[in-house]
C-alpha cells in the first residue's frame, strides 16, 4: 500500500515537472526578457546613481555655494539673479539641480532672496517656498516652515501662517534629543500665538503662550513671556 502511495506521488511530481517544464518552454522568451529587465534596472540604476547622480549633486553644491556666499553677506541680488560672471542666481541652480538635495534647497534660497528684497515679492517668495521639500534634519526644514509662516503672513493667508509656525515648532522639537528645541520651537509659536491675537483669538493665544512659558524655559522667547500672557488676559 505504501509502496503504491509512493509510486502515485512520484507520478504526480513529474506530471508537475513536465507541466513545469513545458509552461517554462512555452513562455522562456517573455521569462528570460523579464529577468533580463530586471537586471538592466538595477544595473542602470548603479550606473545612474555613481556616475550622474553622485557627481550631479557634488556640482550643484559647488555652485550652490557662490550664492549662500553672496546671501550670507547681505547681497540678496546677485544671489537671487547671478553675478554674470558664471553663477546664474539661485532660481538658475533650483531649475538646473531639480533632481539634486542641492537644487532643492535653491528654492528655499530663492524664496528668501525675494522676500529681503527692498520691495519683497511675498508672491515669487511664496511660489518657491512651496516648491523647497522638508527633510529630516534638526535646523534647515523647520526653519523653512517657519520662514514659509513669515511668508504666508505677509501674503495675508493668516491661518495657514499659523499652521506652518506650529509645524515648524512641532518638527524642532521633534528634531531634538530631548523633544524640546529652545531656539526655533518658541520663536514659532510665538509667531502663531501673534497672529491669533490680531485676529482676537486670544483664548488660543494665551494657550500658546502658557505652553512656551512651562515648555521652554530656557529660551529667549520666555524672558518676556508673561507680558504677552498678561495681554491677553486682560
Amino acid at each position: 500500500m505504501a509502496k503504491k502511495k509512493a509510486q502515485n506521488e512520484a507520478l504526480e511530481l513529474n506530471e508537475t515537472l513536465n507541466k513545469s517544464e513545458a509552461f517554462f518552454l512555452k513562455y522562456k522568451k517573455a521569462i528570460l526578457a523579464a529577468i533580463a529587465a530586471v537586471v538592466i534596472l538595477v544595473v542602470g540604476w548603479i550606473l545612474i546613481k555613481n556616475y550622474v547622480i553622485e557627481p550631479n549633486e557634488q556640482e550643484a553644491s559647488t555652485v550652490l555655494a557662490k550664492g549662500q556666499e553672496y546671501f550670507n553677506n547681505g547681497n540678496f541680488d546677485k544671489a537671487l539673479k547671478g553675478d554674470g560672471a558664471g553663477f546664474g542666481g539661485f532660481a538658475k541652480v533650483a531649475e538646473d539641480y531639480s533632481s539634486t538635495d542641492a537644487g532643492n534647497l535653491a528654492n528655499l534660497y530663492t524664496a528668501l532672496c525675494y522676500a529681503h528684497q527692498a520691495k519683497p515679492d511675498w508672491k515669487k517668495a511664496l511660489e518657491y517656498a512651496q516648491k523647497y521639500s522638508t527633510g529630516k534634519d534638526m535646523l534647515i526644514s523647520p526653519a523653512s516652515q517657519m520662514a514659509l509662516g513669515d511668508i504666508y503672513a505677509n501674503n495675508d493667508q493668516l491661518d495657514k501662517a499659523i499652521e506652518c509656525f506650529k509645524k515648524a515648532a512641532k518638527m524642532a522639537d521633534s528634531r531634538a534629543s530631548d523633544d524640546t528645541n529652545m531656539s526655533i520651537a518658541p520663536v514659532a509659536l510665538k509667531k502663531a500665538a501673534l497672529i491669533l491675537e490680531s485676529q482676537n483669538k486670544k483664548a488660543e493665544a494665551l494657550d500658546i503662550y502658557n505652553d512656551i512659558k512651562k515648555k521652554y524655559v530656557n529660551s529667549p522667547a520666555y524672558q518676556d513671556i508673561d507680558k504677552y500672557i498678561e495681554r491677553v488676559s486682560e
